[in-house]
């Protein structure tokens, strides 16, 4: 493997990109169990740790792990722009050929980052983890994850079953992608809709190393309305806003309860339901979510629209430290 890879190549031949906010207690960690596991496969490597704005004391051990790795970039961003927009950050500080995407929580193994290079090599442009076994709660986490990638597979017919974080794609692909909020998510859908190969690999999915996860009800609602947004591109349309997006879908919500009510009160109570003034209430309140709803699309539209016209991404660069020089600018 490593023969055929360095003859297309005159420079990395692996960039880990990975994202990195508050993670103070798994940092050191992880560049060290990257580092031995990109050693025993001789590939010129360089790992991008992207700093979103963490205010424990994550950049300081940074700085420090930087003067001891030589292959170790840290790009800080100038403050929590979130995991798509560091992604961003990363996939256009990286150099490499292919580019590994990984958490640094430790729930993606860095000993398993040969499954993925050895998957793109037979020649996809993306390569998944599989996570067939998994650690987290079984409700809050499981259930929606599986939720969310059946729907992703039906709305884009992408044949991934796991559209989780640990990845592996072309860096040339990588640096010219353009990833909205929340978009990283979708990564192997993306690139299946335009028209690339995809592939994935079973990984492990051990539990976090430290810390806890920030992963919520909100967190699932996103990516529902994430998956509503990617239909809507992929079907020639584009996305809400996701303001609108939750606005419209507690509106809705609350019109189902209401005339659920009023159909037990009805059925129960003999009650006509056409005589009760909540009955066209929550008639007026479907209405408007629909509104709403068709508002975010507009407004979508117009901010993809001067996204793409000014090319303004969604992080700036603070500093990067390690094996390029200190920057302070815009991404691009």
């Amino acid at each position: 493997m490593n023969e055929t890879l360095r003859k297309d190549t005159n420079g990395i031949d692996i960039s880990i990109v990975a994202p990195m906010y508050n993670e103070e207690l798994c940092v050191k960690e992880f560049v060290h169990r990257v580092c031995a596991a990109m050693r025993s496969l001789d590939l010129r490597y360089e790992i991008i740790a992207v700093n979103d704005g963490s205010t424990d004391g994550t950049e300081a051990i940074l700085r420090q792990l930087c003067v001891e790795f030589a292959n170790l970039q840290a790009v800080m961003l100038s403050r929590n722009s979130g995991q798509s927009a560091a992604i961003s950050a990363g996939f256009q500080s990286s150099h490499g050929r292919y580019v590994v995407v990984m958490d640094s929580d430790l729930q993606q193994l860095p000993e398993e980052i040969p499954l993925l290079i050895n998957e793109i090599m037979q020649g996809y442009d993306l390569v998944s983890g599989l996570r067939e076994v998994r650690s987290e709660s079984f409700l809050r986490r499981v259930v929606p994850s599986k939720v969310a990638n059946w729907l992703l597979r039906v709305t884009t017919k992408c044949p991934v079953g796991d559209m989780g974080g640990f990845k592996c794609l072309r860096g040339d692909i990588a640096r010219n992608l353009y990833l909205r909020a929340g978009q990283h998510r979708l990564l192997p859908a993306l690139i299946y809709l335009m028209g690339g190969s995809v592939s994935e690999v079973t990984v492990s999915a051990p539990k976090r190393f430290a810390g806890t996860s920030n992963y919520g009800i909100r967190r699932t609602i996103d990516v529902l309305l994430d998956i509503l947004m990617l239909w809507f591109e992929s079907s020639g349309k584009s996305r809400p806003l996701y303001l609108f997006g939750r606005i419209a879908l507690w509106t809705a919500i609350l019109t189902i309860m209401v005339l659920a009510w009023l159909l037990y009160d009805d059925l129960i109570n003999h009650d006509p339901i056409t005589s009760r003034p909540a009955f066209y209430a929550s008639i007026g309140s479907g209405l408007l979510s629909i509104h709403v709803l068709s508002i975010g699309l507009i407004l979508e539209v117009l901010s993809v629209t001067q996204n793409r016209l000014t090319k303004l991404q969604a992080y700036r660069i603070r500093e990067i430290i390690g094996s390029e020089d200190s920057a302070d600018g815009f991404g691009a």
